[in-house]
């Protein structure tokens, strides 16, 4: 890392003044300019490409485990660990799947509720005007539905219930 950053700015400062102030010898900086790649970076180099190609074939959805079993399946030799540094290093991250709403299998009634309060959400004392709504929530065991019940002079939760 020093030495990567004394090759970034030695355009602007001195690299006796650079290596100087980080602490490291200018002649470990440049023989360390003056090396070559590490093997380790030339077979995570050729292991990136396999892992993107992997990710990419699979419209960016694969995690880590399931690159590394695409690997393994080609016959490639590497730990599921590597993988999800390569893949964190160079930000291949999985989309998360998107998931469908609960299916409406009621029936909508004709009628549609008149408007009582009219805008007006403001009361002085409690207890007189309630606002009611409902959501639903994907769980692991299904879809969560949830209506909640507010009162609006202290704009507190007076009721909620849920359905399976």
């Amino acid at each position: 890392m020093k030495f990567s950053f004394i090759a970034k700015h030695r355009s602007v400062w001195p690299v006796a003044w650079l290596c100087k102030a980080l602490g490291v010898s200018r002649s470990g900086f440049h023989a360390w300019l003056h090396r070559g790649p590490s093997a380790r970076t030339v077979a995570d180099e050729q292991l990136t490409a396999k892992v993107r190609a992997s990710f990419i074939g699979s419209a960016r959805t694969y995690g880590a485990r399931r690159v590394w079993r695409d690997l393994l399946a080609e016959g490639a030799s590497c730990g599921l660990h590597k993988v999800e540094r390569l893949m964190r290093t160079n930000a291949l991250r999985a989309r998360p799947r998107r998931r469908g709403l609960p299916k409406d299998e009621g029936e909508r009634a004709p009628i549609v509720a008149p408007n009582v309060l009219d805008r007006q959400f403001v009361t002085d004392q409690p207890n007189r005007k309630w606002i009611a709504d409902f959501t639903y929530v994907w769980t692991a065991e299904g879809w969560l539905y949830v209506a909640a019940v507010i009162d609006l002079f202290s704009r507190r939760v007076v009721g909620w219930w849920d359905i399976h």
